[in-house]
């Protein structure tokens, strides 16, 4: 966490960026091939989330005891069939619309929530700080796994619960990191002169600060949802998230790990699927922060 607030702290050393900063930021992540890469395998996902119920041809939903288990490349079945004998294809591409929907809604929930609070504590500084930041430090006694589960044992299965508690988990980080940059950019000379213009609070966090505060929080936010994912993943695999027949990753791995004996590479699929996207999500990350870090 520290090394990722250094990070971000070092973009937002400068006056708030202009469209050309973007433009540049753009045209080096176009230029990186590993960042194209990992973007290119994140838009067929996402493409795959879209477009998946006109994709599938088979009922993934259909059960069959005489087709269970079936290996991958079996007539009838690409990557085989599951332990209910449904098509193992069809279940992982309409599954990914429900795993990219709860590794990125929390996030996009904690990124809105956390990065408003974390800019009012930042700003505002003093008891208002010490206030909001001393409550966000308590969340920070439980690792983020175990509160997850805590959250959502207590609140019961299902994704609505599940969105909940990651959302809960993640504002913490989101507010910790956009407090953090945010008061260094409180403390910087244009500020001090939109202030002697008599500019408002309000004008100078939507003119001044937001400019500078949100790329370090999105780039950070963006590199949460590999987190997010195989935190999801993991609830659902305990039974804490979403429920069957759901075809979801982690529950599909869940349902499966009877099979590791006997089909393990078709047990081993919605792993794959998991391990794949957090990676591109992570890698992704990683190349939009090291664009950001040039200054034209």
């Amino acid at each position: 966490m520290d090394t990722a607030t250094s990070k971000t702290a070092m973009v937002s050393a400068a006056p708030a960026p202009t469209g050309g900063y973007w433009s540049g930021v753009l045209i080096r992540l176009l230029r990186d091939p590993t960042g194209m890469a990992v973007g290119g395998v994140i838009l067929l996902l996402l493409a795959l989330a879209v477009f998946g119920p006109w994709l599938i041809v088979k009922d993934p939903y259909q059960t069959s005891m005489f087709m269970r288990l079936k290996p991958i490349g079996a007539p009838g079945f690409v990557l085989g069939s599951d332990e209910l004998g449904r098509d193992m294809l069809s279940r992982l591409i309409l599954g990914t619309r429900l795993s990219l929907f709860m590794g990125i809604v929390p996030v996009v929930f904690a990124f809105f929530i956390g990065g408003a609070i974390g800019i009012i504590a930042g700003y505002a500084g003093g008891r208002v700080n010490t206030l909001i930041m001393r409550t966000i430090d308590i969340f920070y006694a439980f690792p983020s796994v175990l509160l997850a589960i805590a959250l959502s044992g207590a609140m019961g299965a299902g994704i609505g619960n599940a969105l909940l508690s990651l959302t809960l988990v993640f504002v913490p980080q989101v507010t910790r990191i956009a407090e953090s940059v945010t008061t260094q950019v409180r403390h910087m000379d244009y500020i001090d002169a939109a202030r002697a213009t008599g500019a408002s609070a309000f004008t100078i966090i939507r003119v001044q600060v937001l400019g500078n505060v949100l790329g370090p929080v999105f780039v950070f936010s963006t590199g949460l949802i590999s987190v997010c994912m195989i935190l999801a993943s993991g609830l659902s695999f305990l039974g804490l998230g979403v429920r069957p027949p759901e075809p979801e990753w982690g529950l599909m791995l869940n349902t499966l790990r009877t099979a590791i004996y006997t089909q393990p590479w078709v047990a081993a699929l919605p792993g794959m699927m998991i391990f794949v996207t957090s990676i591109s999500f992570n890698i992704l990350a990683d190349r939009l922060r090291a664009a950001m870090a040039i200054k034209e």
